[in-house]
C-alpha cells in the first residue's frame, strides 16, 4: 500500500473556532461547501453532536460510482477532527485543526490517501489537484459562514 499526504492547506475563517468547528464537522452541512459532494446518505449519528467520533455516512460524489463510507475517528471539539473514508481498496483521511486567529480562526486541513502499490502513480496526479480543491472548498465554507 502506498500512502501520501496529498494536501496541506490553511484557510482563515471570519467566525469563532467553535462556530467554524461545528459547521465544518457536521456531515449534513458538507454538501453546501464541498464541491465534489452531491449529498450524503446513510447517516449514522453517534454522540451528542453532529460529527462525533463513530458517526458515519456515505458521500455521494460528483464522480459516478464513487460513494465512499466516511467515519469520524478522532475529535476534540473546537480543536481538531479526523475522518477516514473507505472506497474499495482506497482510504482517504482528512484532518482539520482549528485554532483562534485575529478576529476569527484558522483551519489547517491535511488530506492523506492510501492506495495499493499498483495505483501509486495516481497519488502523484492528486498531489497536483488536491491542495487547490481542498483550499477552494474551505474558502467556500468561510464565505458561506460570512453570509450567514
Amino acid at each position: 500500500m502506498g500512502s501520501r499526504q496529498i494536501a496541506d492547506t490553511v484557510v482563515e475563517f471570519p467566525a469563532s473556532a467553535a462556530a467554524t468547528f461545528d459547521y465544518l464537522t457536521d456531515p449534513v452541512r458538507r454538501p453546501e461547501w464541498q464541491s465534489s459532494l452531491r449529498r450524503i446518505t446513510d447517516l449514522r449519528s453517534v454522540g451528542d453532536r453532529p460529527g462525533d467520533v463513530g458517526t458515519s455516512w456515505v458521500d455521494v460524489t460528483t464522480v459516478p460510482g464513487i460513494a465512499p463510507r466516511l467515519e469520524v475517528i478522532d475529535c476534540v471539539p473546537q480543536r481538531y477532527w479526523v475522518e477516514i473514508g473507505n472506497w474499495h481498496v482506497v482510504d482517504a483521511r482528512l484532518r482539520l485543526d482549528i485554532g483562534p486567529h485575529d478576529d476569527g480562526c484558522q483551519v489547517r486541513a491535511r488530506a492523506t490517501l492510501t492506495v495499493p502499490g499498483l495505483f501509486t502513480p495516481v497519488l502523484i496526479g492528486l498531489n497536483a489537484l488536491a491542495p487547490t480543491a481542498l483550499r477552494a472548498d474551505l474558502q467556500r465554507a468561510a464565505a458561506l459562514m460570512t453570509a450567514r
